[in-house]
């Protein structure tokens, strides 16, 4: 019995087998060691992704949170800002007032990063009722005032005299300024 194969077709038989050979060398030695290490790296990929969405819902959270109270304290944000003019602030609660003097601004020592001016007043009014307007317009004024007491209230014919101190608080913009600064070398 005579085999006969032709020449071409053993060409093509030496390339099978040279391919097939490839391929086994090709898989064994690169596919599936890579293929574990992707296994690995896949694994530490979720657990990554996994921690980000965690971080990423509490930063939108938090970051909501903040823009709230932002925006429902905008004028308290503001008033930090602002610089104190006494002749300004006379002039905005005069209405509550027969008369209002504000003695001189003196600066005590800064706070917090904040700078604070004590400032020394005295008043007329007709009511305590419009003291107390005068808090209350202090509190949704342009400028952050505590009011301290005691409040001294003394009667003077038909007016009553009031004297009290007051500090005014403002951001330091000396300060923050150099902090921020030396937080950016």
């Amino acid at each position: 019995m005579k085999i006969n194969i032709s020449r071409h077709q053993i060409y093509i038989l030496l390339v099978s087998i040279f391919l097939f050979l490839f391929v086994l060398v090709f898989s064994f030695g690169l596919l599936i060691p890579e293929g574990k290490e992707y296994r690995v790296k896949r694994v530490e990929l979720q657990k990554a992704l996994q921690e980000y969405r965690k971080y990423k819902a509490f930063h939108d959270e938090t970051l909501e949170t903040f823009k709230d109270l932002q925006g429902k304290n905008r004028n308290i944000i503001t008033a930090f800002d602002r610089t104190f003019f006494s002749a300004r602030f006379e002039k905005q609660h005069k209405a509550q007032f027969s008369s209002l003097k504000i003695a001189k601004v003196e600066r005590s020592k800064d706070v917090d990063g904040f700078s604070v001016y004590e400032v020394n007043t005295t008043s007329h009014i007709s009511s305590p009722t419009n003291f107390y307007d005068f808090l209350n317009a202090v509190n949704k004024g342009d400028w952050i005032i505590g009011v301290n007491f005691p409040i001294k209230f003394r009667r003077d014919s038909e007016m009553i005299k009031s004297s009290f101190t007051m500090k005014v608080y403002a951001n330091n913009k000396d300060k923050n300024s150099t902090a921020s600064e030396s937080s950016a070398k």
